[in-house]
């Protein structure tokens, strides 16, 4: 677990945990003061300095270079996107794919991943769903009865959204590694929570959001592309994917050869506030190390789970650790329970089959206690209601 002096440290960046109780990081993290600061930051230049764009350029390539890092990629396998669904898009539109291949994806995933590839079913290429029970976790042997000879890609989140399961990605990987699939990974619910390394999972490409475990607000993502896929091709095209992009500003249709690296996928302007914002972010995350978050939001979970036995609420998802990390679903009945959570300041999410509880690196063990205790109170009444400060 975080040590305690460091952990009061995190906390004490999330203001928002002095007024309520925050246990939907799942959803979104709240802001975080030094995040706040680097956005704060970057308006002040821009108020005083009428925009400085090629110091902003040039940070936005120092936090190219520490996400590379940060999921032992290169910078050149890495581009910025609008969000995981952009990424995912981007993934679907640039594979190869002909009338008559197949993609594999699990049912029940993230809706957003499978209309990126539905969407091909225009273009005659086959989607397969392989089952999933909310307390299984995926593995090689889960897509193996899928595959065949036309099997293109095989493509999963690597955290379940709505039921937490960590899927075994380093069995999928090397499965698609041996048979040459490509992978895609939705790594939206475990960037910041779960140290994700792309070479040793043997990652194609992996699309996330920025909004939760990396702790930036809305509208800006990551997306890792492998060196060596030149055969990936982007749909749209602007100068910056260029490799000879016009020193003039002339489009020449004679050089239309797109660049080898990632930002071939990268379209002009990114959101360079967010990007400030992220530099920031993964400094305050490696602060603590992404183990050690991970760590943490275990014993966190531990401790959640021994407590919903001693009340008789079951969770929705697996319990083992190994398969489960930080989201928890609570087999408690949606419309009643969302509402008793709100009006008694616990953000939660309600979520397919029961209230979703998302832990993360500023969460506390008495957050687990006041969290037991709500649902202690509600449970005794027919029609929970507001409580008594149970702090």
């Amino acid at each position: 677990m975080i040590p305690t002096e460091k952990l009061v440290a995190v906390r004490e960046r999330f203001p928002v945990t002095k007024r309520m109780l925050y246990l939907d990081s799942a959803h979104q993290t709240p802001l975080s003061t030094n995040v706040r600061d680097a956005l704060s930051a970057f308006l002040s230049e821009g108020i005083q300095m009428a925009g400085p764009k090629p110091v902003w350029l040039r940070r936005v390539e120092e936090t190219r270079a520490t996400v590379a890092r940060f999921f032992n990629a290169s910078p050149s396998e890495i581009a910025f996107t609008k969000n995981t669904s952009e990424g995912l898009n981007i993934a679907a539109n640039a594979v190869p794919l002909q009338a008559g291949d197949n993609v594999v994806l699990l049912e029940g995933d993230h809706p957003n991943n499978a209309y990126a590839w539905l969407n091909l079913k225009r273009k005659g290429v086959e989607v397969r769903f392989a089952p999933l029970k909310d307390n299984e976790i995926a593995t090689a042997k889960t897509f193996e009865p899928f595959i065949d000879s036309r099997t293109k890609v095989v493509t999963l989140s690597h955290v379940t959204f709505h039921a937490g399961q960590v899927h075994d990605l380093a069995s999928v990987g090397e499965l698609c590694k041996k048979r040459g699939i490509y992978l895609v990974v939705d790594a939206m619910q475990s960037v910041g929570v779960i140290p994700l390394d792309v070479k040793a999972l043997s990652i194609s490409v992996m699309a996330a959001g920025t909004h939760k475990g990396l702790l930036v607000p809305q509208g800006l993502g990551v997306l890792y592309v492998a060196d060596g896929l030149d055969e990936l091709q982007p749909a749209y095209l602007a100068m910056s994917s260029m490799a000879n992009p016009p020193t003039d500003y002339i489009a020449r249709p004679e050089d239309m050869e797109a660049r080898k690296d990632a930002l071939r996928f990268e379209f002009g302007n990114v959101n360079l506030p967010d990007l400030h914002a992220l530099q920031a972010a993964i400094n305050l995350i490696e602060s603590v190390g992404v183990t050690a978050i991970q760590q943490h939001v275990l014993e966190l979970g531990d401790l959640l789970l021994k407590r919903l036995d001693e009340l008789e609420v079951k969770v929705v998802g697996p319990r083992d650790r190994g398969q489960r990390n930080h989201i928890y679903t609570l087999d408690l009945p949606v419309q009643k329970w969302a509402d008793f959570f709100a009006r008694n300041e616990a953000r939660v999410s309600p979520e397919r089959g029961g209230i979703r509880i998302s832990l993360a690196m500023f969460n506390t063990i008495e957050d687990i206690d006041r969290l037991v205790e709500l649902i202690r109170v509600g449970l005794k009444e027919a029609t929970p209601a507001v409580t008594a400060n149970i702090d």
